[in-house]
């Protein structure tokens, strides 16, 4: 089937989804929702035969849901109306939710009904997590039920009101505002994190510290109590410790509310001299690593295997991340394990380079410099272990950098669903070692095609292209069990012996050093840092702003997914000749060679 995926972003699900017909062998393109014109325009020029809305904020435009078959997936069960669905849920604490695919109408989110899907609640997650795991796991089992249905040409929806309203709390609510979600800090501290995790991703709640407005995101339940409600008791990786009405919550990411299209920053970042006499914070002795204190970075050992885990807000990584996770990492690699387990967070594993920091210094091109280097350390670290057999573990998906970060370990293992977009923009040629890893894993030539393509793979894609060895189950819990299994069978004591001394010999027969890969990366970055000649700076404050592309060079049409990856065939977007080198690997084929 010709699809049509219509929406404000191409997010993560719309990822997902965007994958998952594709290799059901449909064929797939993309229309950014910049404007009515522009969606009606595309609309008419890609001719689907359905059109799919997986994240779509916008008005579809009456010329098309009229002419063409157009299904929006709305993040709210059946009976749910409205901008603010999660936001109303998490902070209500609503026991279970779901995901409605209904019909485009004139009125909003009250079109017939093609799919739906319910789920139970976690306790309290933040939003961006509720959204990338049960929210994306219904969502794209209506996607598949309404392509299907679609098929069927006897199919037709049913009309909201024939169906029963199953799950409390789902009704019509209006657009959440800031005085929906105003807490008071002598409030409990479950009330107040509930608040803020609901919020959080956008538009975070205003509140004051130390004397300036702000907007607090990234909240976690705190251990210490005694301390003043609203008063900063503490600070720690970035994150302030404030006091609540019955404890404590740490905060790890604000915004200033005072400047307009000011962006997150780390809380200590944003700040800065406003804490000149708060104290830094240790990590409290004798807490296990699961305990609730809050720690970017946890490590644990059972039996012969280390456990190193990672979870950055966002999955972006700032020089001072990266710091502390080579510190880390270096410890864990010291120990007398046998197999060492990297794993990042499981709404994200990495993004790579913070670009919020880097645009908030006062040199943002230094700041970036300082921030790839800094991620580069820790690529080497991985990739030079010879005292484990290492294994990175992608429980969540990963771009750009991050992609690339965990590729030099002996063993990758992905989560099922996550999502991998193995390749650079915003300007930048790269660097974290991926002209050493990517074609040792997956061949020059698809190394070029990842790079050219700038298309996002399925953990199943993935795996089919060398680019991760192992992909586990879906569920974090089995995906954990799962993970412990597979790190157990690589500790056999003969295995994980064969394992290092391969790569020992490996890397003692490489032609060319390790550091030579890294210097031409870095001449190459250090031209778009420096001398910004592929728009860094104006793509970088895009990012930040959350500025919208022209559609020109958002209307993506894609030929139907064979079983390995193609060639995009894109509008506006310009592409490497066939048969011609991509220039961001020319230099790195006849290294690898």
């Amino acid at each position: 089937m010709r699809v049509l995926l219509l929406v404000s972003a191409f997010n993560g699900l719309s990822q997902r989804v965007w994958c998952a017909l594709r290799e059901a062998g449909h064929e797939v393109g993309v229309l950014h929702a910049t404007s009515a014109r522009d969606m009606i325009d595309g609309v008419h020029a890609a001719q689907p035969e359905l059109i799919l809305c997986p994240y779509l904020k916008d008005r579809v435009p009456a010329e098309i849901w009229q002419r063409w078959r157009t299904v929006i997936v709305h993040p709210g069960p059946v009976g749910d109306r409205g901008p603010s669905s999660l936001d109303w849920a998490i902070t209500e604490g609503a026991p279970a939710w779901g995901v409605t695919a209904l019909q485009a109408v004139e009125e909003m989110d009250a079109g017939p009904i093609w799919a739906t899907r319910t789920f139970g609640m976690p306790a309290a997650p933040r939003k961006s997590s509720l959204y990338n795991g049960p929210v994306a796991d219904a969502a794209l089992e209506c996607a598949l039920e309404v392509v299907a249905k679609a098929a069927d040409p006897a199919f037709r929806p049913t009309a909201a009101t024939e169906l029963t309203v199953e799950v409390q709390g789902a009704r019509p609510r209006p657009a959440m505002k800031q005085a929906d979600r105003a807490f008071d800090w002598t409030a409990p501290s479950e009330h107040i994190v509930r608040r803020i995790r609901a919020a959080d991703g956008a538009p975070g709640v205003r509140t004051e510290l130390a004397g300036l407005e702000v907007f607090a995101y990234d909240a976690h339940p705190g251990l210490a109590r005694g301390v003043r409600p609203g008063a900063i008791a503490a600070r720690r990786q970035g994150a302030v410790l404030v006091g609540t009405g019955d404890g404590s919550i740490w905060l790890g990411h604000l915004r200033d509310a005072t400047e307009p299209g000011s962006c997150k920053l780390p809380a200590t970042a944003l700040l800065g001299r406003r804490l000149r006499t708060v104290p830094q914070s240790p990590l409290p002795a004798g807490i296990e690593p699961e305990a609730p204190s809050y720690r970017q970075i946890r490590y644990r050992r059972s039996g012969p295997i280390g456990w190193l885990a990672f979870d950055f807000y966002n999955g972006a990584m700032s020089a001072g991340h990266c710091r502390r996770l080579l510190a880390a990492f270096r410890h864990a690699a010291g120990q007398d394990t046998r197999v060492l387990v990297l794993r990042g967070g499981t709404d994200s594993f990495s993004n790579g380079i913070h670009l919020n920091v880097a645009e908030a210094a006062a040199d943002p091109a230094a700041s970036a410099w300082a921030n790839i280097k800094a991620i580069n350390e820790v690529c080497k670290a991985l990739i030079r272990c010879t005292r484990q057999v290492v294994i990175s573990a992608y429980a969540g998906s990963a771009g750009a950098g991050g992609a690339m970060l965990g590729l030099g370990a002996d063993v990758v293992a992905a989560r099922d669903g996550v999502v991998l977009n193995p390749y650079y923009d915003m300007g930048l040629y790269g660097s974290e070692l991926h002209t050493y890893t990517l074609p040792r894993r997956v061949g020059a030539e698809t190394a070029q095609r990842l790079i050219d393509a700038k298309l996002p793979v399925s953990a199943t894609e993935a795996a089919s292209l060398g680019l991760v060895d192992e992909v586990g189950p879906r569920h974090p819990e089995a995906y954990a069990e799962w993970l412990t299994a597979l790190a157990t069978r690589h500790a056999d004591p003969r295995t994980a012996g064969r394992r290092r001394a391969a790569k020992v010999k490996r890397l003692a027969g490489d032609r060319v050093p390790l550091d030579v890969y890294e210097s031409r990366e870095l001449a190459e970055m250090s031209a778009d840092m420096f001398g910004d000649r592929s728009g860094f700076a104006a793509a970088r404050r895009a990012f930040v702003g959350k500025v919208r592309i022209p559609a020109p060079d958002r209307f993506l049409l894609t030929s139907p997914a064979p079983q390995n990856a193609t060639r995009p065939r894109q509008v506006g977007r310009p592409r490497t000749p066939a048969g011609e080198q991509h220039p961001r690997l020319r230099s790195a084929t006849p290294l690898s060679a």
